[in-house]
């Protein structure tokens, strides 16, 4: 790759990569507004805490759904177009996340109707999730030469985290030196504005990537495609070559391979893979690291601050994943997480349990500094990797979905298992965290250094020992 090319290829990473800083944003800004949110929409109403964790988690079904789209969507009216809808999407969820009284309630005035008008903004900034954390790393994959996948793709996995801390700095600027009656009031409106910004700018500059040369390749527009490989490689004659490599690729996609056809092995790891990375329980300090450190003594705007410094955290140690994921490999990185992660949640919990929780912060920023680590950005890897060509799309589809319902069951339980043991709740997700290490360390290959051939021999070959053990027996 050319240099001069270099940049025009982090550019159009860059702005692929904004629908991860959403994705952060959206799923993070409810943790400063989600007590107001109580307050006036559930509490006033007279409901429990299971409609509580509902509404705080509602956008996470339109997750799943977005997940469900996202294949149907890309291949239909391509990679790029896809991420416009989510950004409209997020425009939309924004405002009427703001302001859910809008054309049809008076403010102040709650009612069923305006938590179920609320709950469905929500869902349609979900389904813009969704859609951004399905087709956004696809879309920089398709558009990096190989030579940088990798980086391009961890700056998306680096947005997201980005995304959450830039709201929580927002939702602490707008509650700061404010009353708790304002913030009740009008605070909590403007923290869901507020993602109109970074939503808007994600619209506009989509107006000015192209789409990818695959997509443009599997509908037949071959100069179109030629020309953009040529200016992301610098050479005519690389661009043929890769686009020669595209067209048989799509042609070898043409044959019916059934997603079992490498076995269920390759399908449970990638999957228990996905669902572990929500059930380890990161989420719940995301969502409701505020009403956490209040409950560990700080006061409001402490806990604001204190918020503040997980997504901070976050973003630094993430760093580390870069340099790290290639040199140590992934499941090397991902048992070290799920270790770090088991004993500072198992310590949270210990310390509650003692009576000297103040000193539990420090577990909790273990925690988010090891899951940064490791279980943030690598399962995006693997996902992307461990499953066979021909049962990429699918299997990426459906681990995607579980990902989610994951996200949506750990947000939802956790306010009533927050009523029922406080902070001991973390030891459930430490014990999570230690099958993860067990789970990693008996089943899970290494992928590194490994190309993407290479993996997929592992499992046609455990395939082949399984068939073996079934006509031993």
């Amino acid at each position: 790759m050319l240099n001069n090319n270099r940049s025009y290829i982090v550019f159009v990473a860059m702005v692929a990569s904004l629908g991860g800083l959403l994705f952060g944003y959206d799923t993070a800004v409810i943790a400063g507004a989600e007590q107001s949110v109580q307050l006036y929409l559930i509490d006033s109403l007279g409901l429990g805490s299971f409609v509580h964790g509902f509404t705080v988690s509602s956008a996470l079904i339109g997750c799943i759904l977005g997940a469900l789209l996202s294949g149907w969507l890309s291949n239909g009216i391509g990679r790029r177009n896809t991420l416009v809808i989510a950004a409209i999407l997020f425009s939309l969820s924004a405002l009427g996340s703001a302001y859910p009284e809008l054309i049809f309630f008076t403010a102040g005035e709650p009612s069923h109707a305006l938590l179920a008008t609320f709950n469905f903004y929500r869902i349609i900034g979900g389904i813009g999730v969704g859609l951004a954390s399905a087709i956004a790393p696809v879309y920089i994959s398709e558009m990096s030469p190989a030579n940088v996948r990798g980086k391009m793709v961890i700056i998306y996995n680096m947005a997201i985290v980005f995304g959450q801390t830039i709201v929580y700095i927002v939702n602490w600027a707008i509650a700061n030196g404010r009353t708790v009656e304002w913030i009740n009031d009008t605070g909590w409106r403007l923290m869901f504005a507020s993602e109109l910004v970074p939503a808007a700018l994600f619209f506009v500059l989509l107006l000015f990537i192209p789409e990818t040369p695959r997509y443009l390749a599997l509908n037949h527009d071959y100069d179109k495609a030629h020309s953009i490989l040529e200016k992301l490689n610098g050479s005519k004659q690389t661009a043929s070559e890769i686009l020669q490599d595209i067209k048989i690729s799509l042609e070898t996609k043409t044959e019916k391979v059934g997603l079992f056809y490498y076995g269920k092995r390759v399908l449970i790891i990638g999957m228990t893979i996905a669902m572990l990375c929500q059930f380890i329980g990161i989420n719940v300090v995301l969502y409701y690291a505020p009403r956490i450190f209040e409950s560990l003594g700080a006061g409001q705007s402490a806990a604001m601050l204190q918020t503040i410094l997980v997504g901070a955290i976050g973003v630094v140690i993430s760093f580390m994943a870069i340099r790290l994921i290639e040199r140590r490999g992934r499941k090397f990185l991902l048992m070290l997480g799920a270790a770090g992660c088991a004993i500072s949640l198992s310590a949270v919990a210990i310390l509650f349990f003692a009576g000297i929780e103040e000193y539990s912060f420090i577990f909790i920023l273990g925690f988010v500094a090891m899951f940064q680590m490791s279980w943030g950005p690598v399962p995006w890897v693997i996902l992307s990797e461990i499953f066979p060509n021909k049962i990429r799309g699918p299997a990426v589809a459906i681990a995607v979905m579980l990902l989610w319902v994951a996200n949506w069951i750990v947000s939802t339980t956790f306010p009533p298992l927050n009523d029922l043991l406080g902070p001991g709740a973390f030891l459930i997700y430490g014990s999570i965290s230690t099958f993860a290490f067990f789970f990693l360390w008996k089943f899970v290959p290494e992928t590194k250094n490994k190309s993407l051939e290479e993996i997929e021999e592992i499992w046609i070959n455990k395939k082949k020992d399984e068939i073996n053990d079934i006509q031993a027996n």
